[in-house]
Formats: C-alpha cells, sequence, structure tokens
C-alpha cells in the first residue's frame, strides 16, 4: 500500500448515478459537466443503489469503486445538530463518502461493502438553511472548546471537503456563506491538500483542521492521501490566505514504539511551520475508535491495516447506535496513552493548544 496518489488519479469518474431532480438543478448540472464522459445510470434514490451498497463482492473493489465511481443526489433532510466537542453544530452535509481510502474511516460502516463520493445538488437549500441557522443563534458569549467567539459549524462530517471541491463548487460556496457571517465559522477536517482553496479568500471565517499522523501509520493506513509532509507544508500557505488552520492527530494508534514516532512527526511540525501559523495553532487529539462491520470489510482488501487496528488484547467492545460493536482502548489503559501523548505535545510543540483530547 502506499498513501501518495496524484489527485488526476484519485477520481477517473466513469459512471455516475443521479437523482433526476439532482440533474435538474444547477450544480448537478454542473457537475454532469465536469465528467461529460461518464454513462449516467437514473436512480430513484441516491441511498438505494443495490449494485453499491448491500454487495458483499463490492469489497474486493473498494478502491476501484471510489476511483471510477461518483453518486449526485438532492439532501432531504436538513439539521444542523449540536455537538460540542469539534464543532459547536454538524452542518448538513453537502456530500458524504471519499475518494480517499483510509482504513479506519467510519463512514463505510453506514453505507455497506461501497464508499464512493455522493455530492448533493440543492447547494442553495443548504447555505441558505444554514445562513438561518446561524441567525437564529445569541451571540456566543461564553467560550468554549470549539471557538471562544464564534459559533462552528463542522461541514465535512461524512466526506473531505478538500477533495469534494474538485468534484463540485458545494465547498466553494460554503466558505463565501461563512466568509459574510460575523458569528459563525466553517470547519473541516482534511488529509487532502488541494491548493485551489487558497484563492477563495476566506477572511478566517473557514477553519481547516490537517489531519496529521506518524509517517509509519499514515503509510498503512492513510490511503491515497496527499503525504503527511505535503500536508505540514500547506500549513503555512493556508494561514496566509486567511483560513484559521488547526490540525488533527487523529486517529492515534497505539502500538510498539508509537510514542517515539509521534515525538519525530511533532518535531517535523514543529520544524515545517512559522511564527504566524504556531500563534494559532490548536489541536484535537483522538484515539482510534474502530468497529466490527469495518474490520470485517477491510479484511477483505486491505487485512494488514487490522493488524494495528484490530487489537482485542488492547481494546474493549461497546455496542454501537447501529446494532454493531466498536472497539475503543482499554479504560484504565487509555488514560495513560492520553495522558502521555498530551504531555509529549506540550513539550515539543507547547505553542499547540490542546482544544481536547480523548
Amino acid at each position: 500500500m502506499t498513501d501518495v496518489v496524484p489527485h488526476s488519479r484519485l477520481l477517473d469518474i466513469r459512471r455516475i448515478f443521479v437523482e433526476p431532480e439532482a440533474a435538474a438543478l444547477p450544480r448537478g448540472q454542473q457537475v454532469l459537466a465536469r465528467f461529460p464522459d461518464a454513462e449516467r445510470v437514473e436512480v430513484d434514490s441516491h441511498t438505494r443503489i443495490p449494485e453499491l451498497y448491500g454487495d458483499e463482492s463490492n469489497v474486493a473493489r473498494w478502491v476501484r469503486i471510489k476511483t471510477e465511481t461518483l453518486v449526485l443526489g438532492v439532501k432531504k433532510s436538513l439539521t444542523a445538530r449540536p455537538n460540542g466537542r469539534s464543532a459547536d453544530f454538524i452542518a448538513p452535509s453537502t456530500a458524504n463518502g471519499c475518494a480517499m481510502a483510509c482504513a479506519y474511516c467510519y463512514v463505510p460502516r453506514r453505507k455497506g461493502y461501497s464508499n464512493p463520493v455522493t455530492v448533493f445538488a440543492n447547494i442553495e437549500r443548504i447555505t441558505g438553511y444554514l445562513s438561518r441557522h446561524v441567525a437564529r443563534q445569541d451571540v456566543k458569549d461564553t467560550p468554549n472548546q470549539c471557538d471562544p467567539h464564534a459559533w462552528v459549524y463542522d461541514i465535512g462530517e461524512n466526506s473531505d471537503c478538500s477533495l469534494d471541491a474538485r468534484v463540485s463548487d458545494n465547498v466553494r460556496d460554503l466558505v463565501a456563506c461563512f466568509r459574510d457571517l460575523p458569528s459563525a465559522k466553517a470547519s473541516f477536517a482534511t488529509k487532502h491538500v488541494n491548493r485551489d482553496l487558497l484563492d477563495w479568500d476566506p477572511r478566517g471565517r473557514t477553519r481547516i483542521r490537517f489531519s496529521l499522523m506518524p509517517a509509519r501509520d499514515a503509510k498503512l493506513l492513510d490511503i491515497r492521501t496527499s503525504p503527511v509532509a505535503e500536508r505540514i507544508a500547506a500549513i503555512d500557505d493556508f494561514v496566509a490566505a486567511g483560513y484559521e488552520v488547526h490540525v488533527n492527530f487523529s486517529p492515534v494508534v497505539v502500538r510498539d514504539g508509537w510514542l517515539d514516532d509521534w515525538a519525530e512527526l511533532l518535531d517535523q511540525l514543529d520544524a515545517g511551520i512559522g511564527p504566524r501559523a504556531k500563534g494559532q495553532l490548536a489541536a484535537e487529539v483522538v484515539f482510534l475508535t474502530h468497529n466490527d462491520r469495518l474490520h470485517e470489510v477491510n479484511l477483505g482488501w486491505h487485512p494488514k491495516a487490522e493488524e494495528v487496528l484490530w487489537r482485542p488484547d488492547l481494546q474493549q467492545p461497546k455496542r454501537s447506535q447501529s446494532g454493531g460493536w466498536n472497539v475503543r482502548y482499554r479504560i484504565g489503559h487509555k488514560g495513560r496513552y492520553v495522558a502521555a501523548l498530551t504531555e509529549l505535545i506540550t513539550a515539543r510543540t507547547p505553542y499547540c493548544r490542546i482544544r481536547y483530547a480523548f
């Protein structure tokens, strides 16, 4: 496995499953025009495509489906869910799925045996909803771990917005929407460096969280993503372009030598960014949570990843809301792991405020 794939090879769209309502909207027409040679397959619903979701044989074609397939639909239900950890609210998705193939990603747990990008074409309805939702909030007069002043909306819970921006202008429209909302910020995590975003003039109203992990872990787990060194090298440029830039140390995988590798990564980060980036840097620290259903999927296409992700000797199960089993590091042991890493972050990058760690 390798984590280096040119963006031109991440998406080679040959088939688009499309809802007629989405195809009739301007954003849907834009997406279809971007991939003029792709076969179009009309579907009643973007969530009910039997040959994509629920077909176990698709596991063997996991990456190929991500590369060659796109789904174009309409987001029916619009809600901004309270969060309180990374963001105050989770915004309605403008996409889900991904062309990258991180072995620990939770999104495929809900979708079955393939996980291509789904783009929602009703972007005007989504941005209108968000503007009205922000307007209904009182002034944020109590600082919290999300932000001291602004209401933070995560716009990329189920996808990677930097990669979504190569498919449609949805993310650009969201950045423009929040640019004019002085009491709110957009936020998203990414493992894909897309320098097209540098021209979008966010004016401090969009927070990008570059996800980082030691190169040894990334090579095994962060499949088809931008190399970690490239993500670090992009931080200064995105700060200069008007973004607030944080980092996600996520997921933290416990294995032999893990703390030594994290020390090396922190030193790389310290050497790779300048004073302006350091002055505004903050981090989220998230230890691995894995899932029995994703474990079974991964065994079909990337079993080596499961040697570090699925560790019954270190993990304990907990029933998930969807009826499966999540596994996370054992209570007691995990507290020691969190303390060891946060102490290391404080020692190696003392300017990096830890927003939360769990």
